[in-house]
């Protein structure tokens, strides 16, 4: 008995003489490749090739998807291809198909019965897929077929806040009339609405906002809405918020930063006079961060401290005229100077706008004031390098009266600066101050920092 069962075990292992080889798939690709209608059908000829497995675990079906042949995905199907399985990637046809957003082919895998329940490994659905890159009508009829709408991933995402991220206002719509939850939170702290103002979309975040999304909640490192907003210059979403009274305008962020000293420095005269009419400090100063950084964490060095600093130096020094001239009709200080000597014309010289400099001059018309370490505009100005703004801004200063010979705390004068720097910082120099017989000093001069 325990020989007879040894040689049917063997015979099992062994390949039957009458069995077939495994037929040929390459003539199959290579057609599918080329969008050969006629020679795939050919290759179809051979018993099971519909279904054969191709490198990584790839299919026909899914090879004519990825190549966006609507024509060739209704042969193969006709030909017996399956909807169903996974390549090595963990992609079904249907979620495949979803990720390119190809509403038809999405549509004819359908027609086949896809499994619109059938999650993949890490536990996405199609629905998910299609949530955030495929129509509104694929979702649902994809919703009509059973898919459902708060399946949790590996993640804990749900297809609303696949739909959230990529900001698809009418799926959003659509998931929520079928039940999915507009305040679940991730394990890393996120919800829906975080998921949409992270996508840019103001509309979509006004869609969770007007559903019911939780506008109080705060993310990872304590982040508000209105932060996360303005983190992602979604200026947008930033405006809707707070025209809607959501987030502290006096809350100091990650950064430092006030929400004001956001906006400034986004130019978005819209977004700073709104906050300004729900009360924003037009003369706030940005602090202390209330997060730890990495480095600090870590026993690194943290970023250097600056000095507390208001809306308007933020702006002058990002270039952004009209948030001047609105900060400073609504209140701004202009006589201003920060801890390290700062006012609002060494700010602006230190960006990169021959406007804004202009203006900083029209609020305190000194060209040659200097900051703690003895620089004046003048040195800021060159130490910037070349900008497309450079000699604009150094015609606005020699205008001005700026001088080139005034030294700061190291001794080093504008002239010797651009004598020492770049060649094409000198040159620009010298043909709006005209040539200069300055010796240079015997080392770089240190930079503006």
């Amino acid at each position: 008995m325990r020989k007879a069962a040894l040689l049917a075990a063997a015979m099992a292992l062994a390949p039957a003489a009458h069995a077939r080889p495994a037929p040929d798939a390459a003539p199959l690709v290579r057609a599918i490749d080329a969008s050969d209608l006629s020679g795939a059908e050919a290759a179809l000829a051979a018993p099971g090739l519909a279904n054969a497995t191709l490198p990584y675990g790839e299919t026909p079906l899914a090879r004519a998807i990825e190549t966006q042949d609507a024509q060739m995905v209704a042969l193969l199907l006709a030909k017996g291809a399956k909807p169903a399985g996974w390549d090595s990637l963990g992609r079904s046809p249907l979620s495949l198909a979803c990720e390119h957003g190809a509403d038809a082919i999405v549509g004819q895998l359908l027609d086949a019965r896809a499994d619109v329940r059938k999650a993949a490994p890490d536990g996405t659905t199609p629905l998910a897929v299609c949530a955030r890159f495929a129509g509104s009508a694929t979702v649902a009829r994809m919703l009509a077929m059973g898919a459902r709408a708060d399946t949790l991933d590996a993640q804990g995402q749900t297809p609303l806040m696949w739909a959230a991220s990529a900001g698809k206002v009418e799926t959003i719509g659509l998931l929520l009339k079928a039940g999915a939850d507009v305040n679940r939170v991730t394990p890393a702290g996120f919800t829906p609405l975080f998921f949409a103002i992270k996508s840019g979309s103001a509309p979509a975040t006004q869609a969770l906002l007007d559903a019911g999304g939780d506008a109080a909640h705060r993310g990872p490192e304590d982040t508000s809405a209105l932060q996360l907003a303005l983190y992602q210059k979604n200026w947008g979403a930033a405006r809707l918020l707070v025209d809607r009274s959501i987030g502290d305008l006096a809350a100091i962020d990650r950064n430092g930063n006030r929400p004001l000293h956001v906006a400034a420095a986004s130019g978005d005269t819209a977004l700073i006079a709104a906050m300004l009419d729900h009360g924003a400090d037009v003369n706030g100063l940005t602090g202390p961060s209330r997060i730890k950084w990495v480095t600090e964490a870590n026993f690194g060095m943290p970023p250097p401290p600056v000095p507390p600093t208001p809306p308007l130096l933020i702006a002058a020094h990002e270039g952004q005229m009209e948030a001047m001239k609105l900060l400073v009709a609504r209140g701004a200080d202009h006589a201003f100077v920060a801890e390290n000597g700062t006012n609002v014309v060494l700010a602006a010289a230190g960006g990169r706008s021959a406007a804004a400099l202009e203006a900083a001059l029209a609020l305190a018309p000194d060209a040659n004031v200097a900051n703690a370490k003895g620089q004046t505009a003048l040195h800021l100005v060159l130490f910037s390098g070349p900008h497309p703004d450079l000699e604009p801004m150094l015609a606005v200063l020699a205008r001005h009266g700026a001088r080139t010979d005034k030294a700061d705390a190291k001794g080093v004068t504008p002239a010797q600066v651009a004598a020492e720097g770049l060649t094409e910082v000198k040159v620009v120099f010298e043909r709006v101050f005209g040539q200069t017989n300055q010796t240079p000093p015997p080392t770089s001069p240190a930079a503006s920092d």
